[in-house]
């Protein structure tokens, strides 16, 4: 179902990867590197995936990190700002409220960052 649309991503992601151009002609090597090395990794980690509606969020990650790299000029995730209540309480009901909050700040461009192996 979702086969074409997954193969057509990884094949613009290599693609981004092959024209990478960084601010340096030393780090663009490094950085072409790394796009192909994050894409393999999360393209692998998530090939068991059957549900259609977690295979369009993936996707949506997806395109949402390449727009971002190609918009910043960075092929790394954006860092996250946490809200000012995410600072961590000492009993367990305080720190379980933070941590879904965490979650709800987490942006979509993110949610493959904790759930690979690095």
């Amino acid at each position: 179902m979702f086969r074409r649309e997954v193969l057509s991503l990884y094949r613009r992601i290599f693609r981004l990867a092959r024209q990478w151009q960084a601010t340096t002609a030393a780090d663009t090597e490094v950085e072409r590197q790394y796009i192909r090395d994050e894409a393999r990794k999360l393209f692998r980690g998530k090939k068991d995936i059957t549900d259609p509606e977690e295979i369009k969020m993936h996707i949506h990650e997806a395109n949402a990190r390449v727009e971002i790299a190609l918009h910043y000029g960075s092929p790394y995730p954006r860092l996250i700002h946490m809200p000012p209540t995410a600072v961590p309480k000492t009993n367990r009901k305080q720190r379980k409220a933070q941590e879904r909050l965490r979650k709800q700040a987490k942006p979509i461009y993110m949610l493959s960052d904790e759930d690979v192996d690095k």
